[in-house]
């Protein structure tokens, strides 16, 4: 009897410290998740950085050619991609292809929040950049920006290795519309911007560093 009511106690005291100990470990988790969420709220720098989007779906800016793009289920291969920079603003359009025939381009830039465009290339459109608007399938486009950037590119992109381009830029809310001018005339095309869940990104083995 005496040994059983041992037994007992310390068997209590065991269950006891087991309770006080998976406490204290759920206070330790809560108040750990407060911190981070406290300090990615008020640490210097940008609260709304895409920073732990980019390190779990992929940094869009970073593409390279090789690299797979998975967007809203379809997944594409990069062919080839096309930096520009313009008075110190950079941004990249990636050239998109299933394999299947399905051919787009990805344009990433920061502006100052990341935006990612899906574009589909036009042919037959009589429209040409300049007036304030332009209407295109029932939609009225609002002119956003125009200008010339320097340009450089990797892959298969149907552009030279570098050269200067212009642009004009139209939007629409979410909708775009674009002109290009590589030095054969312009180019439209016309683009949707997608949610940072929409589309990720695999990357392929990295490339040894080449020359720049």
């Amino acid at each position: 009897m005496k040994y059983a009511v041992i037994i007992v106690i310390a068997l209590l005291l065991i269950i006891t410290v087991a309770v006080v100990f998976n406490v204290l470990s759920a206070r330790a988790a809560r108040q750990a998740e407060a911190d981070a969420l406290r300090n990615r709220t008020y640490r210097p720098g940008d609260p709304f950085s895409t920073a732990d989007d980019d390190a779990v779906r992929g940094d869009p800016r970073q593409l390279k050619p090789a690299d797979l793009v998975d967007i809203r289920g379809t997944t594409y291969a990069v062919r080839g991609v096309i930096r520009f920079t313009q008075d110190g603003y950079n941004w990249i359009e990636a050239h998109l292809d299933t394999g299947t025939g399905l051919r787009g381009w990805l344009s990433v830039e920061d502006d100052p929040d990341l935006e990612v465009v899906l574009w589909t290339e036009l042919s037959g459109v009589i429209l040409t950049p300049g007036p304030a608007s332009v209407e295109f399938e029932g939609r009225r486009y609002l002119h956003d920006e125009d200008g010339s950037a320097r340009f450089t590119s990797a892959g298969t992109t149907g552009v030279a290795s570098s050269g200067t381009m212009r642009y004009h830029d139209y939007q629409a809310g979410d909708a775009r519309f674009s002109f290009e001018d590589y030095g054969s005339g312009w180019e439209a095309a016309r683009g949707e911007v997608l949610a940072r869940s929409e589309f990720r990104i695999y990357p392929s083995t990295p490339a040894p560093e080449g020359p720049r």
